[in-house]
């Protein structure tokens, strides 16, 4: 049969899910992986599935350490240059929350053949394409394969120093939390689902998901930075409760410090809210204490799942100044300080 030539087709209408909210519900992964066998675990291992973390690093040398992480989903938009974009960003941002610098990627490639223009496809391809080469690496090969739904994304490695390594384990008392970008894809992407986001509520959903987060390499040069990690389809909570877990420590948040896309809080009102978002309460929802004022809708954007979101930055204070002029610089306007980490069981707080 011969591939459909209709280039009027949304690519949203063949998903059962989109972007990050296509994850496994975080309950449901830890049910499974507690399940798995342990192995041998080489030296050179410095990070594996220990803490959850963004990537795997493996030691090459005294100077050298490879990052190896991959991301793939399915369309969380339409238009297939945009959904390109936004999945490649996604995937290379696991190794700058490692702090590290991308070197090359492999292409993950899964579509409907008789169902999607070739046409389409391409430019769902050109759309990762472009984004490597704004990242400055190639894609050197991959795999595709004939699948019901359009699945696109990236295995990605890079290079870190290995004493330079940013793991979500490392957070300590005291540390400041700074989050790179604003919350609400998930609430955005419902909306659109639905045709009620308009152009400029979606031109701000494809610079926020299609925005490199290349301050990552150069935070891994400050000794005041302690923990990293990016924040995706777990939402803020379950992201920032990964650190709190590593660390063994409480995370205090501030909900009026979070910044958020435009118009989200009037979505998540108007009831634009994923799936996902309510299986990330039911994961972790036990290990959050949420203070008397925190409404349905807040709770709904804490646990809103972030594609290609912004990094989390763990800090000393006195290295606050520092990190938010490097993000101001890269351009990430909306960076803020959000909470700290503060003594007590591994959990999350979160303050009104």
């Amino acid at each position: 049969m011969n591939a459909p030539t209709d280039l009027n087709i949304k690519l949203t209408s063949f998903s059962h899910g989109g972007g990050c909210g296509c994850k496994i519900a975080p309950g449901v992964l830890a049910e499974i992986l507690k399940k798995s066998s342990g192995f041998p675990v080489p030296k050179e291992l410095m990070v594996g599935i220990e803490t959850a973390d963004d990537a795997a690093v493996y030691k090459l040398n005294d100077e050298q350490a490879l990052i190896a992480t991959t991301d793939f989903f399915m369309p969380i938009v339409d238009d297939p240059y945009d959904f390109g974009r936004i999945a490649a960003t996604n995937a290379i941002s696991d190794v700058y929350a490692m702090g590290g610098t991308p070197i090359m990627a492999l292409a993950l490639v899964g579509m409907p053949i008789n169902k999607l223009p070739l046409d389409v496809i391409g430019k769902i391809l050109q759309g990762g394409e472009s984004v490597c080469a704004e990242a400055g690496i190639p894609i050197a090969g991959g795999h595709t394969i004939d699948s019901v739904e359009p699945i696109y994304g990236l295995v990605v490695m890079g290079l870190v120093h290995p004493s330079k390594v940013k793991r979500n384990a490392d957070a300590r008392a005291g540390d400041k939390f700074i989050l790179g970008k604003p919350l609400g894809v998930g609430i955005l992407s419902a909306a659109l689902k639905k045709d009620a986001l308009d152009a400029s509520g979606y031109a701000a959903m494809i610079e926020n998901t299609t925005k490199l987060n290349k301050p990552g390499k150069s935070l891994s040069d400050l000794p005041g930075v302690h923990a990293l990690t990016d924040v995706t389809g777990f939402g803020l909570l379950g992201h920032l409760l990964e650190l709190a877990r590593g660390a063994g420590l409480t995370a205090r948040l501030e909900m009026p410090r979070i910044p958020l896309l435009p118009n989200v809080q009037q979505f998540a009102e108007r009831g634009f809210v994923t799936g996902a978002s309510g299986r990330n309460w039911a994961g972790y929802g036990h290990e959050v204490v949420l203070a008397d004022g925190i409404t349905p809708v807040q709770q709904a954007l804490l646990t809103d799942p972030q594609t290609s979101g912004g990094l989390l930055v763990s800090c000393a204070a006195s290295a606050v100044d520092e990190v938010l002029a490097l993000f101001k610089r890269e351009g990430f306007v909306h960076a803020a300080v959000i909470g700290e980490m503060v003594n007590g069981p591994a959990r999350v707080e979160v303050t009104a």
